[in-house]
Formats: C-alpha cells, sequence, structure tokens
C-alpha cells in the first residue's frame, strides 16, 4: 500500500509542478501550482521538502509586491477581469480577422480552452483577495500591514 501511496504522490507532485512551470508563462497561478507540486512531493522527498521554502518564500514575496500600492491591485484586478472577458470570447469561438496563421476562427478555441481560461481568471481574482486580506492589512504575522499614503 506505501508504494501506491508514493506512486500517487509522484503523479500528482510532478504534474502540478510541470504544469506550475508551464503557468509561469501561460495564463494562471503557475507560483502557486508549482509550490502545490513541492508541498505534494515534499511529503515523500527530502530534496523536494529543501526546495519547497524558498520557492514558497519567493511566491509570498511576489503576492505581497502585487499588492503594496493601489495601481498595482487596480491593474492586477483589471487583468484578472480581462482574462475572464478573453475566455468568455475564446468560450464562444466568434470570427476573427485573419492575421497571419490566426483566423477566421480563434485557434484551439471552444468551450475547454474557454472554461480554463476563465477559470484562471477567476482563480487569479481569489487570489488577489486573498494577497489583500494577507500582505496589505497584516494578518501576515511577519508581515506589517503596509500604509500607502498616496491616497
Amino acid at each position: 500500500m506505501a508504494g501506491l501511496r508514493k506512486t500517487w504522490v509522484t503523479v500528482l507532485g510532478w504534474t502540478l509542478t510541470v504544469g506550475g512551470i508551464a503557468l509561469l508563462a501561460l495564463p494562471g497561478p503557475g507560483a502557486l501550482t508549482l509550490v502545490a507540486g513541492l508541498a505534494i512531493l515534499s511529503q515523500e522527498y527530502e530534496w523536494a521538502e529543501r526546495r519547497l521554502e524558498p520557492v514558497k518564500v519567493k511566491a509570498f514575496e511576489a503576492a505581497a509586491a502585487g499588492v503594496e500600492t493601489w495601481p498595482r491591485i487596480m491593474l492586477s484586478t483589471l487583468g484578472a477581469l480581462a482574462l475572464i472577458a478573453v475566455g468568455i470570447v475564446w468560450w464562444i469561438d466568434p470570427d476573427v480577422w485573419e492575421i497571419w496563421f490566426i483566423g477566421p476562427k480563434l485557434p484551439a478555441a471552444g468551450w475547454a480552452s474557454g472554461l480554463s481560461i476563465v477559470l484562471s481568471g477567476i482563480i487569479a481574482l481569489g487570489l488577489l483577495v486573498y494577497s489583500i486580506r494577507r500582505f496589505r492589512y497584516g494578518s501576515d504575522p511577519e508581515r506589517p500591514p503596509v500604509i500607502d499614503n498616496t491616497n
């Protein structure tokens, strides 16, 4: 039974880790997915446990920096809403102008692609709310609340 658990932990952990690396460049929560993959792998592998903390620290630093000022929060919100809008358009699969190799239909359009883009936008909004609550308003005991006097 222990061998089966280790197999599932390995498969799930590597899937999330590789997916997280891909999502660092693609729309989606790359750092969060990468941390989740390493956290799962760290249950069985010492090397993953050693690498988890530095990645986790960098992910939290990026999240804290993203909510330091109101313009950053607004841009992040607009970006997430734009991602949701693009996902809806991708889901509908409208005719588009033919540009180079794209058109008259969107590549890989349809409900599956559109849904994944919409879900990425929703996850981004959720992470933004989490980051605001944790890092901006000081529920993180290791980081004092940010005071923004630019308003």
